[in-house]
């Protein structure tokens, strides 16, 4: 199989975007990200960007999808799948093998195997139609569009709102199918125990406390950003914000985050042990090996 696309993939703190930044220097090629939350600007250590570990040999790896909206914005994989086909054709115009990474599984699939997808459109009628529902209800009503494999759809009102919206939209609406190049990615997963990636989660956000995350979050309510905007985003920005409105000790924040984000990890793990079942081949790295060891694997598996 001739590659047109590396994939980098694997749950959270285990070092993707440093390796992936070392393998693109080392191809002289570009980077694209799949983050759900990495595309908004402002939000830089409560979703983990690390920027710095783009500049490899004091020099910048290019990235694509990291800043590209502001906060409070709700970026959706619709979009994600357009911008994506946009970078990586770009870079695959100028010769070079694009390399995507990320941890949001959703996205890294959508690209990997071009998902039917559109624009779906605000429903007024039916947001006011549901505002005033608990999320109890709204989360009864999205199980009659769909099974909910996740909680994602479901951690606040506005997201379960806008997931209705979205299966309503399928429901009443004929997609027309779209083309989509043929995407011939390796996969490579960066594999690691549970009690590494344990340490590293909780190291990592201990490390992001002390960098200033909850000032981050701060300045993002300060800018006008509403308490519920910052919530949608989960994880950091959900409990850093609870902790900022009183309604969290700063214990009680610590504690509750590092259990979200190491159940966060474990639903990744889940989505891709998924992947695999629906026909991807993920060929797993051990985490621990130096960034120069799995470059090598790298260039074994490409020769396959």
């Amino acid at each position: 199989m001739e590659y047109n696309l590396i994939t980098i993939v694997g749950p959270t703190a285990t070092g993707k975007t440093a390796f992936a930044a070392r393998l693109a220097a080392e191809f002289d090629t570009e980077i694209i990200s799949a983050d759900s939350r990495q595309v908004y600007r402002d939000m830089t250590i409560g979703t983990g960007k690390d920027l710095a570990d783009y500049v490899v040999n004091g020099k910048q790896v290019p990235y694509h999808l990291v800043d590209i909206v502001e906060a409070g914005y709700q970026y959706n994989v619709y979009e994600f799948q357009r911008d994506f086909l946009k970078a990586f054709e770009a870079i695959s115009s100028k010769g070079k093998l694009p390399v995507l990474c990320g941890g949001t599984g959703l996205y890294v699939e959508a690209a990997l195997k071009g998902y039917k997808m559109v624009e779906v459109p605000s429903n007024d009628a039916l947001r006011a139609e549901l505002a005033n529902k608990s999320l109890d209800e709204l989360t009864e009503i999205l199980k009659t569009y769909k099974t909910l494999h996740n909680t994602s759809d479901t951690e606040t009102t506005r997201r379960a709102i806008r997931a209705i919206e979205i299966a309503e939209y399928y429901r009443t609406h004929t997609v027309a199918e779209t083309d989509y190049p043929a995407i011939r990615s390796l996969v490579v997963g960066i594999d690691i125990t549970r009690e590494e990636r344990r340490r590293r989660i909780s190291e990592r956000l201990r490390k992001r406390l002390d960098e200033g995350m909850i000032d981050e979050v701060q300045n993002l309510l300060q800018k006008g950003l509403s308490p519920e905007s910052l919530i949608y985003y989960g994880l950091e920005y959900k409990f850093v914000t609870n902790y900022l409105l009183g309604k969290l000790t700063y214990d009680e924040l610590y504690a509750q985050l590092e259990i979200a984000i190491h159940q966060f990890a474990k639903r990744q793990m889940t989505w891709w042990r998924g992947m695999e079942r629906r026909g991807t081949k993920i060929h797993w790295i051990d985490a621990t090996l130096p960034n120069e060891k799995k470059i090598e694997c790298v260039k074994e598996l490409l020769r396959l």
